[in-house]
């Protein structure tokens, strides 16, 4: 699960995580050291905050975060965020990676963050759900309620989805609400344009499987392009099993090249030795070699020393 890819938004967004940032910024002790673990014995905030499993050496690389712990009170500032935290759900086993993620969310307006958490709900979140999307996307109260209602307004009209299938899809993939829109726009003009998905088809897609959003372009592109034009897997498949887009293409090749060295590249679902895109992507090399290939592991690391 990886975090840190939660980009700071374009000037089209509401608010970035520079802005949040700005709010919180009032005038900051200058720091005289170059670690936070140095100010732990003079500051009880930081000692606790050490405490609880946050870890200072990861919250200074982030942009004048050391500055606003410094300036906390733990009992006044710290404390009611860490209990609003608790209350959203995250464990106490958490809060210590959840605040290493996101210190900035200790100078947030209490207020501010239950509105938003309020919002969520109104949208018909459980509160396991929101926990669940906080915990993931550690970024995601630190967004204003427009810019929460404007994101889940695009992916519904863009992709055409109900308001539960919207739902379903960014508890699945909850940066979807905290990162940048245009690479998802573009990589859903790729799916159209360029690799020529039917709309319902990008629906279907997305819905199964929501990586596609964010993943690499050229990525995306190598893949169809092999599975499509080499393989020969016609759009209607491609959109049954879209998990294919998430494996490596090394992987998809070797394998395929083995299948149609051994005469078993067959993934026409009326033939009777149909393999599926499932099948040939998932099962760990013993069982595809065994099951699907019906070939000893041997044979087949012999013959990709033939590549």
């Amino acid at each position: 699960l990886d975090w840190d890819d939660i980009p700071p938004s374009s000037a089209l967004e509401v608010i970035s995580e520079e802005e949040a940032v700005q709010i919180i910024a009032e005038p900051l002790i200058p720091l005289q050291s170059s670690t936070l673990r140095d100010y732990v014995d003079h500051s009880e905030t930081l000692a606790k905050l050490v405490h609880l499993g946050v870890d200072l050496s990861q919250v200074e690389k982030r942009q004048k975060a050391g500055q606003l712990l410094l300036t906390l009170d733990f009992e006044k500032d710290v404390k009611k965020i860490l209990l609003f935290l608790k209350d959203v759900g995250i464990k106490d086993n958490q809060l210590g990676l959840f605040l290493t993620k996101n210190p900035y969310i200790l100078g947030e307006d209490l207020e501010a963050l239950e509105t938003r958490v309020a919002y969520l709900k109104s949208k018909k979140f459980s509160q396991s759900e929101i926990a669940q999307m906080v915990s993931r996307a550690p970024y995601l109260l630190l967004f204003s309620v427009e810019r929460l209602d404007n994101r889940l307004g695009f992916f519904k009209n863009e992709l055409g989805l109900s308001v539960k299938k919207t739902k379903d899809l960014v508890i699945r993939l909850p940066r979807l609400l905290t990162g940048k829109l245009e690479p998802v726009k573009e990589n859903l003009q790729v799916c159209q344009i360029e690799l020529g998905f039917q709309r319902n088809e990008i629906q279907q897609i997305v819905f199964k499987t929501p990586k596609i959003l964010t993943a690499s372009k050229k990525r995306l592109k190598q893949t169809f392009d092999y599975l499509h034009n080499i393989m020969g897997i016609p759009h209607h498949m491609l959109t049954r099993f879209p998990q294919v887009f998430n494996s490596k293409l090394l992987r998809i090749r070797e394998r395929h090249m083995f299948l149609a060295f051994l005469g078993r590249a067959q993934y026409d679902p009326a033939q009777p030795s149909y393999i599926s895109l499932d099948q040939l992507v998932s099962l760990p090399d013993e069982v595809f070699c065994t099951e699907i290939a019906k070939a000893s592991m041997k044979d087949f690391e012999n013959f990709l020393k033939t590549l």
